[in-house]
């Protein structure tokens, strides 16, 4: 990782993302570049692509600038800035693909690039095809290298065993390097699994603002968010049979006991409107 200039920080937080399979409906690698948009985030730098791709499975875009000149963009992983000053703290950004090579070195490069710029606490965001209905609010499952702090947010703890990603990778390398890492799962309803899924980036951003408490505007994402719904609810109304199977999909959330339902989960929500408000 060659960083651009490595700016000096107040206590900053990493917030993490990657392209491929830890991203169903891109949700979230949308988070984090919504997050550049709407904080006006300066890139700093990125990973040398040759280390860690293969192109003929992530290639290289061409693309005219202004005067017609062809332009190459290789597929990489960058790192980029916000000044935070409302929130007394700094965040770096760091979006990318999930690299086909070497893993272990890509780790530690990003790791390394994120000690240089002062970086202690880590939060990744993921996302994962599963058996939920779309009327519902969107599951989140955490893994931390502190429970005690990760189970403040009300969120059941992931029990997943099996094949992993980047994201499930990179928060073991992180804990392992002694950061405070928190990684976060959106759930995303498979039979909609097609790019975009506004409605789970934004119940991920709520997170990161519970957990950091953070202020951020959301308003874009909401109206996104109910978009999205009500044309998945035009969809199943169209075919019986995905109408049927969301039903029982319903059926079967509503029998477990919903974390958002619970009165932690309101008083969360009360001091986010309440931080926004202050703003």
């Amino acid at each position: 990782m060659e960083l651009d200039s490595a700016p000096r920080l107040r206590d900053p937080v990493l917030i993490a993302a990657f392209e491929g399979w830890n991203d169903a409906g891109e949700s979230a690698t949308a988070g984090v570049e919504y997050l550049e948009q709407q904080w006006n985030a300066t890139p700093i730098g990125g990973l040398d692509p040759d280390e860690y791709y293969d192109f003929q499975v992530n290639r290289p875009l061409v693309s005219l600038d202004d005067s017609g000149a062809r332009e190459i963009e290789w597929p990489t992983t960058r790192l980029s800035v916000v000044r935070e000053a409302d929130a007394g703290r700094d965040l770096v950004l760091l979006r990318g693909i999930e690299p086909n090579l070497r893993w272990r070195s890509f780790c530690a490069e990003l790791l390394a690039a994120a000690g240089e710029l002062g970086v202690r606490q880590i939060v990744t965001l993921g996302a994962l095809l599963a058996d939920v209905p779309h009327t519902r609010p969107v599951p989140v499952t955490s893994a931390s290298s502190d429970p005690e702090k990760a189970a403040r947010l009300g969120l059941e703890p992931s029990n997943y065993e099996g094949p992993t990603g980047i994201v499930g990778v990179f928060q073991d390398a992180a804990t392992a390097g002694g950061y405070d890492a928190l990684s976060l799962w959106a759930a995303v309803p498979h039979y909609v699994a097609q790019s975009p899924c506004p409605k789970a980036t934004l119940v991920l951003l709520q997170h990161v603002e519970d957990y950091l408490q953070l202020s951020i505007s959301l308003d874009d994402l909401v109206e996104q968010a109910e978009a999205w719904q009500h044309g998945v609810d035009e969809l199943a109304e169209e075919d019986a049979d995905v109408a049927e199977y969301v039903r029982r999909l319903e059926e079967a959330r509503d029998t477990v006991d919903l974390p958002e339902a619970s009165g932690e989960h309101i008083a969360r929500e009360f001091e986010r409107y309440l931080r926004r408000r202050d703003r």
